[in-house]
């Protein structure tokens, strides 16, 4: 098979260049040919390729077939001589627009074009020559590469350990780099605003919180619900609403957007929407023992301690390993006097959580107060071993040591704990409160001075001028202790002590009249926290709509509860599975039996679990003293001067 052009001659290559004849010239008549145009390849760009030259194809006949030719072909050329016309496809290329309507072969038949193909085809072409569809996207070297987001996650556990080390400079440069790389992650921003909450810098934590909405489009509900818990704080209640209405709207199955709320709604006295809050909570969120740890201290405030029993099961349910539902139920029981039920709530939360200090606080407090000092001093040294930084073990084993103990060893131990957290009030007040009772009254006063240098806004300050005034009222300063009590009221007006503390002055000095006034006073601007109890009937139906029996024992059409041993409620607290805890026993044992098959030896188990010696507490106590050089050179103390931050700090963190 051969490929050849004849070449044309001129009246041909004037007709081809007027016409733009698509077919060769006409070949001779013994040869039988086959002619065809080839298609033309327009590549995708704007410019106009030129048209490509028609070719023709000859096939020799059968006595002459070259020796490459295919046997179909040469089949084919032994055929009778016969002249094929072919109608094809119109296939227009550039400069076409101007040819004539038909086309004739090599026989002078007219081929008809499709004028509307023609046209279209003509569209399709400009479109092309305009939009190159089919070039693929080009991508520069120097374009910035993305980033894995395992790196977003190791820099956000590297920020959080910095912060616990109180290197607050690098964990912020760090959350920094982060936001420029990834700014639609919500967690550099949740991570970055709490780090400047701890260093008290609002203002920017309130921008960084606000930068994080935007670029979120306001989607992350961790966002809003840290930006709400930032203006509660500060008091902007109206605004943190807000903040929480939108967390929600963000994730309505965003469980601390809802508690957060409620617990807003419940410091405002609303107790009704609180309830309501918590309710769609569990509706939206299932079970939670926040959410339930919250209803069943409602219903101890109510004094309905059954309800309060079951919700706190259902909270040890939801979470076993929750320190704060232990501890809350316990001190129901302890308030209730319910002792032995309490101490094995209190083991069960040490065991919850082993390092907790609260729960090592709560249950030295609640061992002194049975009289059990050693146990409770015992208690006490552990939670501070386990928790050296924190400064209210080290207040309340003050107290304790100055009770039963000396003025002296309790005066190293408030300074200690001064030392800690010089910002905490509490440490001062107790301690300006130790040298009064010792008779010191000018460092008693200085004491609480600092204390209120701190802040005189809070509920800590409240206390703190009920106190002095009760100093000045002893030592005969009336009108200086007058001043510290109306105060103090100015702050918290609901405080019972303190309008009765100030009605017994002023029935001591005489001045009966005015010791009623006060006290009626009291009563007028007493602010009761009225909570209607038909709620609980549509909430069991949300919380455990399978539960008849619940329903039974929480119907309030029945004025009385039987009166039931809390120690059998908690004899099934030491098994293993949930199932078991929940489910009574018909032999269940009283309080002693329970108590004494509780099993849970504190020594052994501070030995096992906390690797603490019990009898070298007072050992490693002293040893901690010896780094509190390091304590006081930490960055966080740093952080809360006002002068000296921004030039220590990068001394510190090398």
């Amino acid at each position: 098979m051969r490929l050849f052009s004849p070449a044309p001659t001129s009246a041909a290559a004037s007709s081809h260049r007027s016409s733009l004849a698509l077919y060769s010239p006409s070949p001779p008549a013994n040869r039988s040919s086959f002619f065809f145009r080839p298609p033309s390849t327009r590549p995708c760009s704007s410019k106009k390729p030129p048209p490509p030259p028609p070719a023709a194809l000859e096939i020799a006949g059968a006595g002459a077939a070259p020796l490459d030719e295919p046997p179909a072909l040469a089949a084919a050329a032994a055929a009778p001589e016969k002249t094929i016309a072919i109608r094809r496809p119109v296939m227009d290329s550039p400069g076409e627009e101007d040819s004539v309507g038909g086309e004739a072969d090599g026989d002078g038949v007219v081929v008809e074009s499709d004028p509307k193909s023609s046209a279209l085809d003509a569209g399709l072409s400009k479109f092309a020559e305009k939009m190159p569809i089919f070039e693929p996207e080009r991508v520069e070297s120097g374009s910035q590469e993305k980033r894995l987001p395992v790196n977003l996650d190791l820099a956000l556990y590297r920020a959080k350990v910095l912060a616990r080390s109180y290197k607050y400079v690098q964990a912020q440069e760090i959350l920094e780099r982060c936001i420029s790389y990834w700014p639609e992650d919500g967690r550099s921003y949740v991570t970055l605003g709490k780090i400047l909450c701890k260093q008290s810098r609002t203002t920017e934590a309130r921008a960084v919180y606000e930068k994080g909405c935007q670029a979120t489009q306001g989607e992350n509900p961790y966002i809003w619900q840290c930006w709400a818990v930032l203006e509660n704080r500060l008091g902007n209640v109206r605004r943190a609403r807000e903040l929480f209405d939108a967390a929600t709207v963000a994730d309505k199955r965003h469980v601390a957007a809802w508690h957060g709320w409620a617990v807003l709604e419940l410091k405002q006295g609303n107790v009704k929407k609180a309830r309501h809050l918590l309710a769609k909570g569990l509706k939206y969120c299932g079970g939670n023992e926040y959410i339930y740890q919250t209803l069943a201290r409602l219903e101890v405030r109510s004094s309905r301690y059954e309800q309060s029993r079951y919700l706190f099961r259902q909270a040890t349910k939801c979470n076993p390993k929750s320190c704060a539902s232990w501890l809350a139920w316990a001190q129901m029981e302890m308030q209730l006097e319910n002792n032995l039920a309490a101490r094995l709530l209190f083991e069960r939360a040490v065991q919850a959580s082993p390092k907790n200090r609260f729960a090592w606080h709560v249950w030295g407090l609640f061992e002194a107060n049975m009289g059990n000092i050693e146990k409770a001093r015992k208690l006490l040294k552990i939670g501070h071993t386990l928790n050296p930084r924190d400064p209210v073990l080290l207040q309340s084993l003050a107290l304790l040591e100055y009770k039963h103990s000396t003025a002296n060893l309790a005066r190293v131990l408030f300074r200690r704990a001064s030392e800690l957290d010089p910002k905490h009030q509490a440490v001062w007040i107790a301690w300006g409160w130790m040298e009064w009772k010792e008779g010191n009254i000018s460092t008693a006063r200085k004491l609480y001075q600092r204390a209120l240098s701190i802040n005189s806004t809070t509920e800590s300050a409240a206390r703190c001028l009920q106190a002095w005034g009760v100093l000045e009222q002893r030592i005969g300063n009336l009108s200086a202790a007058r001043r510290l009590f109306r105060s103090s009221l100015n702050i918290n007006s609901q405080s019972y002590i303190t309008w009765m503390t100030w009605a017994s002055l002023e029935e001591e000095q005489g001045n009966s009249v005015r010791s009623e006034e006060i006290r009626n006073l009291y009563f007028q601007q007493r602010t009761e926290l009225v909570d209607d109890a038909s709620w609980v009937t549509g909430f069991m139906d949300i919380i455990d709509p399978a539960l008849d029996s619940i329903k039974r024992l929480l119907n309030l059409d029945q004025n009385s509860f039987k009166a039931i041993d809390p120690s059998k409620n908690l004899s099934g607290l030491n098994e293993t599975s949930p199932d078991e805890q929940s489910s009574g026993s018909s032999d269940s044992l009283d309080g002693k039996e329970m108590a004494s098959r509780s099993g849970f030896d504190l020594d052994a188990f501070v030995k096992e679990k906390l690797s603490l010696e019990p009898a070298e507490l007072d050992i490693q106590m002293t040893s901690s003293k010896s780094s509190r050089q390091e304590v006081n050179r930490s960055p966080r103390r740093v952080w809360r001067s006002k002068g000296k931050a921004a030039k220590a700090m990068p001394q510190l963190i090398t």
